[in-house]
């Protein structure tokens, strides 16, 4: 069955779908973004998915891949998948949490899905 990122926020605050598009906006800053809805989220993919996002009635789950450990409140979830790759989930609930820090994380992981 095929996806489309317009299900993803069917029935969510239209605040979500803003954010949503403040973090795709930022991530394209980078360079080319490609969209890719799935059924429980949608990736954002450079050669490699950088970025997974989940939609929720009033906020985002943003995951993002780094090379190690990210030391920081904001990350809710942690999974250490291999030697050099961690995954970190970050609670995104509006536009004003897509600060310079989530940008930079952003930055980072899209460099690592070259």
């Amino acid at each position: 069955m095929d996806h489309s990122v317009e299900q993803h926020f069917e029935g969510k605050s239209p605040h979500v779908r803003n954010t949503y598009d403040t973090i795709v906006a930022a991530s394209r800053s980078f360079g080319p973004v490609e969209e890719d809805p799935k059924k429980t989220s949608i990736h954002l993919n450079r050669k490699s998915a950088f970025a997974g996002i989940q939609t929720r009635r009033e906020f985002l789950i943003l995951t993002i891949k780094s090379n190690g450990d990210i030391d920081s409140p904001r990350i809710s979830k942690r999974e250490h998948t291999s030697a050099h790759r961690w995954y970190h989930e970050v609670k995104i609930v509006s536009c004003d949490d897509i600060d310079s820090q989530i940008v930079g994380w952003l930055r980072d992981s899209y460099l690592l899905s070259d």
